[in-house]
């Protein structure tokens, strides 16, 4: 029934609603060379791959193992097209198929299209508390740093003012012996 559907659909209701449908009176431009020349590419790619689909099937990853022309295939296709177009035709002539209305379409999109916005707004709302938060808690970070440096080495601080030669000596040799204990631990053998 799946088919059956799609060909109705796909196979006869839109091109007859296309093509003999009441005139909407709206008019428009051909399409420039550049869509044309697409076109006719896209429409000689499609009959070229419906006539000879072999090349089609090389490039594909694993081995194919299809026919797409048997009698069967064709037969059976062939029939679910025309019983599709005379069901139509027959509801059409007798006047019991639903008659066109102009309505919007509502389609499943609206509700995520919908949800989108509203959580996108939302999302930039809390994005820039969020954003404020974190500004605010750097901030007052680097203030605490500059006031704890300030505390201990600025001007008049015991380790900000003027030391003498031996106390920097002292305390340069010290960091050394660290350094070297650190080595002695740290060294695998």
């Amino acid at each position: 029934f799946a088919s059956a559907g799609v060909f109705h659909h796909s196979g006869i209701k839109i091109p007859y609603f296309a093509f003999f449908a009441h005139d909407s009176g709206k008019r428009c431009r051909e399409a420039p060379a550049n869509m044309l020349v697409a076109m006719a590419i896209t429409a000689a790619l499609c009959i070229g791959i419906g006539v000879y689909p072999d090349p089609l099937y090389a490039m594909l990853p694993f081995a194919v193992d299809y026919e797409p022309y048997t009698a069967s295939h064709v037969l059976t296709q062939l029939q679910l097209l025309v019983f599709s177009a005379l069901a139509f035709s027959v509801l059409m002539r007798t006047g019991l198929y639903p008659p066109e209305m102009r309505l919007i379409n509502l389609d499943s999109d609206w509700f995520y299209r919908r949800a989108g916005s509203y959580v996108i707004a939302k999302g930039a709302v809390i994005a820039q508390r969020f954003n404020a938060w974190v500004y605010r808690a750097v901030v007052q970070s680097l203030n605490g740093i500059t006031e704890f440096v300030r505390h201990w080495h600025g001007e008049h601080s015991r380790l900000g003012g003027v030391q003498t030669v031996g106390s920097t000596i002292a305390v340069a040799l010290f960091v050394f012996a660290l350094m070297l204990v650190w080595n002695l631990i740290a060294s695998p053998e």
